[in-house]
C-alpha cells in the first residue's frame, strides 16, 4: 500500500461513508443537514469529554494489548503503517478522517435505526474484529466492544461531538504508538 492510497482511503471514508446516512436521513426522515451533523450541538465539554474518553481508552487497550496472548495474533494493519513510514501528521489526518466519517455513518445514520448494540456490533464486524475463522482476533474485538458502546451510549447523551471526538483520539493514541515503535513484536492496533 502507499501512503497515496492511503490518502484516498481516508479521503474516501471522510466523505463517501457519511453520503448515504446524510441523504437517507435527508430525504426519508426529513432530517435538516445541519441536524445531521449536529451542527448546533458542538460545545467544547463534550468535545474535551471525547478527547479523554479516547485518549484513556486507548492507553487501556495499548496495556491489555501486550498480554501475551495478544502475540499469536496477525497485526496485518499495524505492519503496513510502519511499512508506509507514516509520519505523525499523516496518522493525525487517518484518524480525523476515521473518527469523522465513521461516527456520521454509524451514529447520525446506523444507530438512529438499528440502535446501540446491533449498531456497535455491525462496528466491530465490519472492521474484522470478530471472526470465525480466527478466533483470537475476536478477543481484540472484545477489548474494542465496550469502547464502540459507550460512544454510541455517548452520542444519546453528549451528542454526535463527543463520539467524533472519542474515536479520533482512540485512533490517534493508536496510530501514534504504531509510528512511534520500532519493533516489530508489539501489537497495538489491528
Amino acid at each position: 500500500m502507499s501512503k497515496r492510497y492511503i490518502y484516498l482511503m481516508g479521503l474516501l471514508t471522510l466523505v463517501a461513508f457519511p453520503l448515504p446516512s446524510m441523504l437517507w436521513m435527508h430525504y426519508f426522515e426529513g432530517m435538516e443537514y445541519s441536524a445531521f451533523f449536529q451542527l448546533k450541538n458542538i460545545k467544547t465539554i463534550p468535545i474535551l469529554y471525547g478527547l479523554e474518553f479516547g485518549i484513556v481508552y486507548a492507553y487501556l487497550a495499548i496495556i491489555l494489548l501486550k498480554a501475551p496472548i495478544f502475540d499469536r495474533i496477525p497485526v496485518k494493519f499495524e505492519h503496513a503503517i510502519k511499512a508506509m513510514n507514516l509520519t505523525y501528521l499523516d496518522g493525525f489526518f487517518l484518524s480525523l478522517c476515521a473518527g469523522v466519517g465513521e461516527e456520521l455513518l454509524f451514529r447520525s445514520g446506523m444507530q438512529y435505526y438499528a440502535g446501540i448494540w446491533i449498531t456497535s456490533l455491525f462496528f466491530i464486524a465490519i472492521h474484522g474484529y470478530f471472526s470465525i475463522k480466527k478466533p483470537l482476533m475476536s478477543l481484540y474485538g472484545l477489548v474494542v466492544l465496550p469502547f464502540i458502546l459507550l460512544i454510541a451510549l455517548g452520542f444519546n447523551h453528549f451528542g454526535l461531538w463527543f463520539s467524533i471526538s472519542a474515536h479520533f483520539a482512540y485512533d490517534l493514541v493508536l496510530m501514534y504508538a504504531i509510528i512511534s515503535d520500532k519493533k516489530e513484536s508489539t501489537p497495538y492496533y489491528r
